[in-house]
């Protein structure tokens, strides 16, 4: 199956807060707020966000911190019931190719140290092992590793 021709892309706005909070909130023990987001959409300049639509229902997102030429994701989450499909994989890789064409040469994230599912694709995407960021999240005050690709 082609993801291209399966799922649809386009750029999330504030009016997508309801989308993005459904899938969060399905996705996560710990989810953004809403504030969180709506900061991302009206004040932070350095936020893009882009959404996955598949059948016209918005399925999952990405948000990445453009900054100069680095890109730093911040999130990316796909409804868990649409996971297992590959849409993460495509949804990620059109975010690194809207990242390059914003002159974008290295990205990085933050993953838990015990999701190696996630940690398997950003692997198969080119991302390295760079630091490990000792009880980074909150809730469980697991590690996150720090990875990173030069595009």
């Amino acid at each position: 199956m082609n993801l291209e021709e399966v799922l649809l892309f386009r750029e999330a706005t504030v009016a997508d807060l309801k989308s993005i909070m459904r899938i969060e909130n399905a996705a996560f023990t710990v989810p953004w707020t809403e504030a969180a987001f709506r900061n991302e959409f009206i004040i932070n300049q350095y936020a893009y966000y882009l959404l996955a639509t598949y059948k016209e229902e918005v399925v999952g997102y990405a948000g990445v911190w453009l900054v100069l030429d680095e890109g730093h994701i911040t999130n990316i989450a796909i409804h868990p019931d649409y996971q297992g499909n590959h849409y993460g994989e495509a949804l990620f890789r059109k975010m690194i190719q809207v990242a390059k064409d914003r002159g974008v040469v290295r990205m990085t994230l933050e993953v838990r140290v015990s999701n190696n599912i996630a940690q398997g694709l950003y692997k198969k995407l080119g991302f390295q092992d760079g630091a490990i960021r000792k009880n980074y999240y909150p809730d469980t005050k697991e590690d996150a590793l720090v990875m990173w690709v030069d595009l």
